[in-house]
């Protein structure tokens, strides 16, 4: 009877030891994960912004202004234009 009682109680230990470990380790894993929820909304956020910068480069006011200035171009007289009819390939 003793030897069965040693067991259980060593069988008992072992399985409480186990249980500590999966929570540290089960509570290890949600602090990374709320870390990594947290670093893809500021993900997010950077996203947003960098778009908002993206659509100001490239707004149409802009690039005309810069072509005007730096680039010294003009729109061309109507009387210089051409209109092309597309090539209908068969």
């Amino acid at each position: 009877m003793t030897r069965i009682s040693i067991a259980l109680l060593a069988l008992t230990i072992f399985s409480a030891l186990g249980v500590v470990n999966i929570q540290y380790q089960s509570r290890k894993l949600v602090t990374a994960i709320e870390r990594e929820q947290a670093r893809g909304r500021a993900l997010d956020v950077e996203w947003g912004q960098l778009q908002l910068e993206s659509g100001t480069w490239a707004a149409h006011a802009r690039v005309e202004k810069i072509a005007r200035d730096r680039l010294g171009m003009v729109t061309p007289d109507k009387n210089a234009l051409v209109a092309l009819d597309p090539v209908v390939s068969q």
